[in-house]
């Protein structure tokens, strides 16, 4: 069984560590380790450190901290351009993408999009929810949510691929190149004519995975699905 792991902001440079706070408390209290059994911190960027539990108290964990390593960042990296959703599927494709291997996602104010993010909430919630599920894969690495964007700003990026029904190109096959590449996901009432046009004009390939329509909170999990065994991470 692998190890659990806790985020901490800086891995620790000694021989010993307390694990306090929020992580603590899960640590101690929910998960209730023991002295002598072992876990992974882990700074969402890449830094592992093994850990012994030597004592435990309200809330924290008093820790042995051995074997320290880094674990390098994938590439290419695969970025998700996911369309704000109503209710949870957002976080829920937040939360599915990032136990999938998603290395960076990017939310989308698409033109059907129902919800409307008014300010910086509805990125916090993507944020916390891309942690939560790190940890719960033992990721090394926490995808990060970037700010909002629009659709001018992500025909921008390259190379870029756009998930469509109505495409005729297919994800397993297309050809992927470069150090990042980028997968736009629609919202639920897909993507219009018109954004389907700019994204094009500026170099995008429209693609689709099978012959079902699958949901904006599956797409995006399985296009990375197929992506990971394309370049070879499962």
């Amino acid at each position: 069984m692998s190890l659990p792991l806790f985020f901490v902001e800086i891995l620790p440079d000694g021989d010993e560590y307390l694990l306090t706070g929020a992580e603590g408390h899960h640590a101690a209290t929910v998960q209730r380790l023991r002295p002598g059994e072992r876990l992974l911190l882990g700074d969402g960027r890449g830094g592992l450190a093994e850990a012994t539990v030597t004592a435990t108290g309200r809330g924290v964990l008093t820790l042995a901290v051995g074997v320290r390593r880094t674990v390098p960042a994938p590439v290419p990296r695969l970025v998700v351009a996911q369309a704000i959703a109503k209710g949870d599927r957002g976080e829920l494709a937040v939360q599915a993408m990032t136990e999938v291997g998603v290395d960076a996602i990017v939310p989308w104010e698409a033109s059907r999009s129902v919800a409307r993010w008014r300010d910086d909430r509805g990125a916090q919630r993507w944020r916390s929810t891309a942690r939560e599920a790190a940890k719960q894969a033992r990721r090394s690495w926490v995808p990060p949510v970037g700010a909002l964007e629009s659709t001018a700003e992500l025909a921008r990026r390259t190379p870029l691929f756009v998930l469509h029904e109505e495409a005729t190109a297919r994800l397993s096959t297309v050809e992927i190149a470069g150090d990042e590449l980028t997968l736009v996901v629609g919202p639920e009432g897909g993507i219009t004519p018109e954004e389907l046009g700019v994204f094009t004009a500026a170099g995008g390939v429209a693609v689709r995975l099978g012959a079902e329509v699958l949901r904006t909170s599956t797409a995006g999990v399985a296009a990375l699905a197929v992506l990971s065994v394309r370049l070879g991470r499962w």
